[in-house]
C-alpha cells in the first residue's frame, strides 16, 4: 500500500509484503515531506542534503574535529571530504587547528554558512512544526518515543 495514492513514487505498483511496510513507507516518505523545501533550496545553490546535514552539525557542535562529524554523521572521512571539501572551497566552512590539540582541525562555520544552514533549517522547522500542530500532545509524545527508539539503535 502507497499511502493513499498520493504520493509520486517511482512505481505506482508497490504492494505490501509486510504489515509494517505502511511505517516503512511513512518514515521514508515523512523524510521526504521533511527535507522536500529545504532541498529545494539548497539545490538553487548547488549543494545538497549532504552539505545541510554537514552545516547542521558544525553549527551545533563546538570545536568539531573532522573525525568528530564524521562519527556524529555515521560516514566515513573519506565519504566526508568532498562535501566538506566543496563548502570549505566555497567558503561556508573554515579549519583552524585546535589549540590544545595542534593535530586536530577544528571546524566551523563562516556567516554564509550559517545563513545557509539556518535557511535550510528554517524550512525543516516549518515543515515538522506545521506536522506536529496537527497532532495530539499524546500524539507528538509517541512520535518522539518512536523515533528515539530507532534512534537508540544507533548505539
Amino acid at each position: 500500500m502507497v499511502i493513499d495514492r498520493k504520493i509520486n513514487t517511482a512505481s505506482s505498483s508497490m504492494k505490501s509484503l509486510h504489515e509494517l511496510d505502511v511505517a516503512l513507507e511513512l518514515l521514508h516518505f515523512g523524510f521526504r515531506g521533511l527535507t522536500v523545501e529545504a532541498d529545494r533550496y539548497l539545490a538553487t545553490l548547488g549543494l545538497s542534503r549532504v552539505h545541510h546535514r554537514v552545516l547542521y552539525v558544525i553549527a551545533r557542535a563546538e570545536k568539531i574535529t573532522v573525525g568528530e562529524l564524521a562519527a556524529t554523521l555515521g560516514i566515513s572521512k573519506q565519504a566526508l571530504h568532498r562535501p566538506l571539501t566543496l563548502l570549505a572551497s566555497r567558503g561556508h566552512v573554515l579549519h583552524t587547528r585546535d589549540p590544545e590539540r595542534h593535530r586536530y582541525k577544528c571546524l566551523s562555520l563562516t556567516r554564509s554558512g550559517a545563513e545557509i544552514e539556518q535557511q535550510a533549517t528554517a524550512h525543516e522547522h516549518t515543515a515538522i512544526g506545521t506536522a506536529l500542530e496537527k497532532v495530539s500532545g499524546e500524539g507528538k509524545e509517541a512520535w518522539y518515543e518512536v523515533m528515539r527508539s530507532l534512534a537508540e539503535r544507533l548505539n
